[in-house]
């Protein structure tokens, strides 16, 4: 899986980037169709704030996360996403289920017309 990594208004170095791909390596092995995450770390008025957005089997997906400390705002995005793609995972295997298929019961009068009675 591809990770793009940018900052606004944050220095992007080894040791964010090492702990960004220590927090997604559990997902890209739980998603294996997912190829890529564009992740926007951004810092304004004392907050740091994550974005993450992906497409997963033809949906698009995106959420956010923010935090006083850059590490708790990266852990709460990434949290936010397993639980979406998650959510969109059973939305496709629900699909997948097999339907109930409605049969007409049989009237009891047609049984006995049918019966030979003699």
């Amino acid at each position: 899986m591809k990770i793009n990594l940018s900052g606004h208004h944050v220095d992007v170095t080894d040791a964010v980037r090492a702990h960004v791909q220590e927090k997604f390596a559990k997902t890209a092995t739980h998603f294996p169709s997912l190829l890529s995450l564009d992740i926007i770390i951004s810092n304004e008025n004392k907050k740091f704030y994550t974005e993450i957005s992906t497409t997963y089997s033809g949906v698009r997906i995106a959420v956010k996360g923010e935090g006083d400390v850059m590490y708790p705002a990266i852990a709460n995005a990434a949290k936010k996403l397993d639980a979406s793609l998650k959510h969109r995972k059973g939305q496709l295997k629900a699909n997948l289920h097999n339907k109930p298929v409605s049969t007409t019961p049989e009237i009891a009068h047609e049984i006995i017309q049918e019966m030979d009675l003699r």
